[in-house]
């Protein structure tokens, strides 16, 4: 894995269908088609993980459980945490973390600690669909992940 992409904490649609960013309003899977060029919404979820794994992308969350009413990452309460610092730890053809969103960066960069000054650090804006900025606008920030699933 060249590239990790770390979320929050799924929302409610997400958590109720068992798949990653699963909400039809959250730009997620048209962005990493972006990233990986190649039109992921086409295809149904499974073939969308087997084709991230593929391309070398790997997919996680910061939170492991957090109260919460909604989906919102701004309603997040009592967190706690995965250990990313663990994680990453185990791959080491590692080179890149985008973080999908503010709380994922913010939670995200302090588990890693010390871990994270060995990897290109990108603040992704957030792939949901209640981000202001539109998808036009975010592409091109994704895509910068391109660069690292090259050897």
């Amino acid at each position: 894995m060249r590239v990790l992409v770390l979320g929050s904490l799924p929302g409610e649609q997400s958590l109720a269908a068992r798949r990653y960013y699963a909400h039809p309003q959250n730009q997620f899977w048209r962005l990493m088609s972006g990233v990986v060029d190649e039109d992921l919404v086409a295809l149904d979820y499974e073939a969308r993980l087997a084709r991230l794994l593929a391309s070398r992308v790997g997919l996680w969350d910061v939170v492991a459980s957090a109260r919460r009413t909604g989906s919102t990452d701004a309603a997040m309460r009592d967190i706690s945490a995965n250990d990313l610092a663990a994680l990453v730890a185990t791959l080491p053809a590692l080179r890149a973390i985008g973080f999908n969103g503010g709380a994922s960066y913010k939670h995200g960069l302090r588990q890693l600690g010390p871990a994270a000054a060995r990897y290109a650090i990108h603040a992704l804006p957030s792939s949901s669909g209640m981000h202001t900025i539109g998808l036009g606008a975010k592409l091109p920030v994704w895509r910068e992940l391109t660069a690292y699933l090259t050897p």
